[in-house]
């Protein structure tokens, strides 16, 4: 039985009015390409969206993970659509486009890539996350929640396919290495790691039981590739669900509160994550505050779901007042910290901001430190 491949590459190539919103021109640049790559065969099936200020290209297709064709196929919609945000003076045009030369994959050269080869089973719901103004970890929690904690995942206690626990592939981004935990036994150690969302990150979350694969997130961090700020790191993640994984409610229900991500204004700050429908993604707040949407769609014979016009079948699963709780706490929250200024905890450790502009305003003083 042949593979699927759902892709999801995305990129911040330039905002209306700050770091606010893709523009649709944009969107219409990303609708193009993939509208002639599918007609040509290159993919089976796509839908172009934006998470605030990025612009988010995914595709199902058949030519596996981190296929050169398809990855180029993005590299191309990015490069095109910062051409027209330069041409519109647009913010930040081709702000995340960090190399100039494509070499097969776009892995390290700036936009965030989640992809997964699957095996389709007789029914397979698939949830898409994109994050803006959010750090690579921001997933740390909700993953360790959806597939760890019975707590939140009652399929851990009831479902059998599932009481074997689940496999966290963890990776260290400042040393470039990783460590597969398996929970519930390393439980305690597993969240050692990644309650250090700014050195750990999920990156890949198997069943135990058949290393069925269940996640895969983004791990990309902008600071380290190019050695200081040059913008958010925007992750975005995959996660199937139902028959023998978390159900599709059970993957949502972390998100009925807010919590804190590594991001916001300038890359520099802690803030409350939103989850919003895809028409309130949009940032404005202290350029936040940081937002997620989560899509929702059924793989199906190597595409996505269609109506009879080849119309993409998506669920805007955010858009649910259910989640005004987490919205209010959000915005809450978000007062809170502004009112600290630049004060840690709201602003960002000290070690967190030597890859941004501040490291240039302290490069003034040290020469006028003295002895104690």
């Amino acid at each position: 039985m042949s593979k699927t491949t759902v892709s999801l590459i995305k990129c911040d190539i330039g905002s209306l009015a700050g770091h606010h919103v893709v523009p649709k021109p944009l969107l219409d640049i990303g609708e193009k390409h993939l509208k002639e790559a599918q007609k040509g065969g290159i993919i089976n099936s796509y839908y172009v969206f934006h998470a605030g200020d990025d612009l988010e290209l995914l595709m199902v297709h058949k030519e596996g993970e981190d296929n050169p064709e398809i990855h180029k196929l993005a590299w191309d919609t990015f490069q095109e659509a910062a051409k027209k945000a330069v041409q519109l003076k647009l913010y930040g045009a081709g702000q995340d486009l960090l190399k100039t030369a494509f070499s097969g994959n776009v892995k390290g050269m700036g936009p965030g890539v989640a992809e997964m080869e699957i095996e389709e089973r007789s029914s397979d719901p698939l949830l898409v996350f994109a994050g803006d103004k959010a750090s690579g970890g921001a997933f740390n929690y909700p993953l360790f929640r959806i597939f760890a904690d019975p707590f939140n995942t009652a399929g851990l206690i009831i479902d059998p396919n599932m009481v074997g626990g689940f496999k966290f592939e963890v990776l260290d981004i400042k040393e470039n290495q990783k460590i597969v935990m398996k929970c519930p036994e390393e439980m305690y150690e597993l969240i050692a790691l990644i309650g250090s969302p700014e050195r750990y990150t999920i990156s890949r979350v198997w069943r135990a039981k058949d290393s069925l694969l269940c996640a895969t997130t983004s791990t990309t961090r902008l600071s380290l590739i190019a050695g200081k700020y040059v913008g958010k790191d925007d992750p975005v993640c995959l996660v199937r669900a139902q028959h023998g994984l978390p159900a599709v409610g059970e993957v949502l229900a972390p998100f009925l509160h807010s919590y804190f991500v590594e991001g916001w204004m300038r890359g520099s700050h802690w803030g409350p994550l939103m989850p919003v429908g895809l028409k309130n993604s949009r940032c404005t707040v202290f350029d936040g505050p940081p937002r997620l949407v989560a899509l929702g769609f059924q793989v199906s014979h190597g595409m996505i779901a269609s109506d009879d016009d080849g119309k993409p079948l998506i669920g805007d699963l955010f858009d649910d007042p259910a989640f005004d709780l987490a919205r209010r706490e959000a915005v809450e929250h978000a007062a809170v910290l502004r009112r600290m200024g630049e004060f840690e905890p709201a602003r960002l450790p000290a070690e967190a901001m030597e890859y941004t502009t501040l490291s240039k305003v302290l490069e003034k003083l040290k020469d006028r430190f003295v002895k104690v």
